[in-house]
C-alpha cells in the first residue's frame, strides 16, 4: 500500500463513531494526510395521519442537514488542537451511511468506521454500516471499538 494522503471517517454522533473521529484525526496528524469528517443523513418520512395527512412543520426539509452539521461540529469541536494542524473538512450528505462512504472509498485512501452506531444492538460486534463498507469498499477500512 501506498501513503496514507486521505482519510474519510464516517460519524453519527455514537460512542463508536466518536472514538473513529479520534482515531482517524490521530492517523491523519501521523501520516499528515487530510481527513473528512462525514455523515450521511435522510430526509424523514412525511407525518401522516388519516385521511389525508398533516402539512409539515416549517424547515422539515432542512431539519436532518441542519442536525447533522451541528452534530459534526460538536465531535470536531471534542478533538485536541494539533501542531501542525490536521487539514480537516466536514461533508453532510444525504443517502444510506453505507452507500455513501462505500461511493467516497474509490477517491480516498482510508476508510475510518465505528465497530456499530446509534442503533446498535448490544453484544453486537459489528453494526450494519460498519459490516457493509467493509465487504464493499475501494480501499481499506478500518473498524474502531
Amino acid at each position: 500500500m501506498t501513503g496514507i494522503n486521505s482519510i474519510i471517517v464516517g460519524v453519527d454522533g455514537s460512542d463508536h463513531s466518536r472514538a473513529a473521529l479520534k482515531w482517524a484525526y490521530d492517523e491523519a496528524a501521523h501520516h499528515g494526510a487530510s481527513l473528512t469528517v462525514l455523515t450521511a443523513w435522510s430526509s424523514p418520512v412525511l407525518p401522516q395521519q388519516p385521511p389525508y395527512g398533516n402539512l409539515p412543520p416549517e424547515g422539515y426539509d432542512t431539519q436532518p442537514a441542519n442536525d447533522a452539521m451541528a452534530m459534526l461540529e460538536q465531535a470536531i469541536g471534542e478533538l485536541d488542537v494539533r501542531e501542525p494542524a490536521v487539514d480537516m473538512q466536514t461533508s453532510i450528505e444525504q443517502g444510506s451511511p453505507a452507500k455513501v462512504l462505500i461511493d467516497r472509498s474509490k477517491g480516498t485512501d482510508l476508510i475510518v468506521v465505528g465497530s456499530r452506531g446509534r442503533d446498535g444492538f448490544v453484544g453486537m460486534l459489528l453494526g450494519s454500516v460498519s459490516q457493509h463498507v467493509i465487504s464493499h469498499a475501494h480501499c481499506p477500512v478500518a473498524v474502531v471499538r
